[in-house]
């Protein structure tokens, strides 16, 4: 069975919410919108719309461990809980994954598991919004590991309701993203085996990079690797 998969959301990794919004005003020009609270994996986010027709529903997400809530059982999601992924946002917020959506994870798991990546099952979550319930199956290791330095794209499948639908139009829009890394031959093929548009790949050092159309002009937010 083929799968397809499309960028769903750039992630950009805090050390603290307050030190996220104030790295989108000072780099993006805007101030981020509302998110929510993940109590599965002890984190919370502020979001803003990046979508364009290349990327109809994409969104950029910033995420930081939640000092509110009770450590979770098991890793986060992204490598949050990475120590050198930490030393790296304490200096400033940093562009680290982006997760891809498609209407069946589960066959695009098994498709990645044919070439011998394991990419996580499938985990249930769901959080509150005014616009309503949000639920979603994401793919999380049990590791929390991103892979290829955040190019594998974590899976996500949605229910009914999808946040960017709710998002208004911020001036932001994503021009485009582009993964490098050594193995770029295995990427491409993992990338293909997802079904995965909008996405190139390169070889060299590890780095992902996403060209993104602001009040600003256009801006690059870089991993370096990360």
């Amino acid at each position: 069975m083929s799968v397809a998969a499309c960028v769903d959301h750039l992630v950009v990794a805090a050390e603290s919410l307050a030190q996220g919004a104030q790295w989108c005003e000072a780099t993006l020009g805007l101030t981020p919108g509302a998110g929510g609270r993940h109590a599965l994996m002890g984190t919370h986010n502020r979001l803003l719309r990046v979508a364009t027709a290349r990327y109809p529903r994409a969104y950029l997400e910033i995420i930081a461990i939640d000092p509110a809530a009770a450590p979770p059982a098991r890793k986060r999601w992204f490598d949050l809980d990475d120590a050198a992924l930490q030393q790296q946002t304490r200096h400033e917020p940093r562009l680290v994954h982006f997760v891809a959506a498609t209407a069946d994870a589960a066959a695009a798991l098994k498709s990645l598991r044919r070439l011998g990546i394991e990419r996580g099952p499938l985990v249930a979550a769901e959080r509150a919004t005014p616009h309503g319930v949000l639920r979603w199956q994401i793919s999380v290791r049990r590791d929390g590991q991103r892979l290829f330095y955040g190019g594998l794209p974590t899976l996500i499948q949605w229910g009914d309701v999808h946040p960017a639908d709710a998002m208004p139009d911020a001036g932001l829009a994503l021009q485009s993203l582009r993964v490098v890394h050594p193995r770029a031959a295995d990427l491409r093929a993992a990338h293909a085996a997802i079904g995965l548009e909008g996405v190139s790949v390169d070889e060299g050092a590890p780095n992902l990079v996403a060209t993104l159309g602001t009040p600003r002009g256009l801006v690059t937010l870089e991993s370096g690797g990360t």
